[in-house]
Order: structure tokens, then sequence, then C-alpha cells
């Protein structure tokens, strides 16, 4: 990759010029132990929109993920992230996410990110409640209230990502395995685009914890 400041995303994930990046990270691929609350809703209108031309051109499916993720164990240490996919992409056997909006309270998770998976990480404060997790960064605000309904239960599965290398799609893996509860979410955005795209109010979520996560090398 030629510059690490140059992956598309939206506003909310510019790299600020003041951030100084670690010389390395650990490279791919990356085995965790996470706890995190997941929803999903329908797309809205503008969701596509963030999307590079060169991947929304063979359709979208119109549905938007959204993520908090506790890092408690990760080859950088330990940091929190919140990551949003718009819309997925409409390749099969199986549908793959476009993460243009990442962020995290880790500069190495930051250097990772941007290195290893073409995912344009920023910088962002949180705070972690019994029920409650928020985010803030440049110029935006990312809350969630979040409630399981159900018992754990045992969650395993998988995710693809696809990012733009130097203009070169290329995909990788995550899979999961621990344990899950079904819930919802009550959640409000701001920002220059996330206020158009990532819906408010209350959606379905699975809440994870205890749980390993691994993301492979990109291909």
């Amino acid at each position: 990759m030629s510059s690490l400041t140059t992956i598309p995303s939206v506003p909310e994930s510019l790299l600020a010029a003041d951030v100084t990046l670690p010389d390395s990270s650990a490279p791919a691929p990356w085995r965790t132990k996470i706890d995190a609350a997941f929803w999903w809703h329908r797309a809205t209108l503008s969701a596509a929109s963030v999307v590079p031309v060169d991947l929304r051109a063979q359709g979208v499916i119109p549905v938007t993920l959204v993520g908090f993720v506790r890092y408690r164990e990760s080859p950088v240490g330990t940091y929190s992230e919140i990551f949003a996919s718009p819309v997925l992409l409409r390749q099969w056997p199986v549908p793959p996410l476009h993460i243009p909006f990442i962020a995290v309270d880790s500069l190495a998770s930051v250097h990772g990110g941007r290195a290893n998976w073409a995912l344009p990480k920023s910088v962002a404060s949180f705070t972690w409640g019994p029920s409650s997790i928020a985010a803030s960064g440049d110029g935006w605000d990312v809350a969630a209230e979040a409630r399981a309904f159900t018992p754990k239960f045992p969650m395993g599965g998988g995710l693809r990502v696809l990012q733009l290398f130097d203009g070169e799609p290329r995909s990788a893996w995550l899979t999961m395995h621990g344990r899950a509860r079904l819930g919802r979410v009550n959640v409000a955005a701001t920002g220059p685009t996330l206020s158009s795209w990532m819906a408010p109010g209350r959606h379905p979520a699975l809440i994870i914890s205890d749980s390993t996560m691994t993301v492979g090398a990109p291909r």
C-alpha cells in the first residue's frame, strides 16, 4: 500500500494531520478476545453513496451493520473500536462488508488496521457502562444503549470484509466463536455523514461476550 493516509473513507474516518502513527504493528492474522454489540437495520437511501463506486457497481444489499467492540486481548494490546458497513455488497456466496468508517482508541491498532487490511481507522474516545457504549471523534459521536433479551447461547460464524488496496479489492475473513445473546440497541449518531446512513432508534442486536475473533490476512 502506497500510503496509510489515503485509504478511502467517509469524513469521520479521515486521519487527523497531527496524528503520528507508530512505524510498525503486528502483521495479520490477528487472534483476539472480545466483547461486542453488533446491530443491523435496513439501509437508508443514501447509504450506498458512501461506498466507492467500483465496489458498489455490482450491486448492493440494503443492510447496514454496525458494531462496538472491546478487545480484551489482541496483538497490539487492549483497545475499543466502533465500525460500520453502510451496505452489503452483492457478491456470492458470501456478500461481503465494506467498512468506510472505523475508529479505535489505540494508535497501534490504527496502524495495524490501515497497514494490514486497508481499514481507515481513525482515533476516538470511548465510554463503556453496564448497558451503554459511546464513542466520540473529530466532529462525530455515536451512543448506544444495549439490552439483552435471551440467555447466552453458543455462537460461531464468519464475515468477509472487502477493502481497496491502492484501488485493488481484496478481502479478509473474520471468524468468531464464543457466547452471545439476542437483544436490542437504542442508537443515536451525529457526524458529517453518519447521521444520514447510521439510522437512529431501536434495532435488533447480537450481544457477544467472552468470545474469540480471528481476522485473517487479506487475499
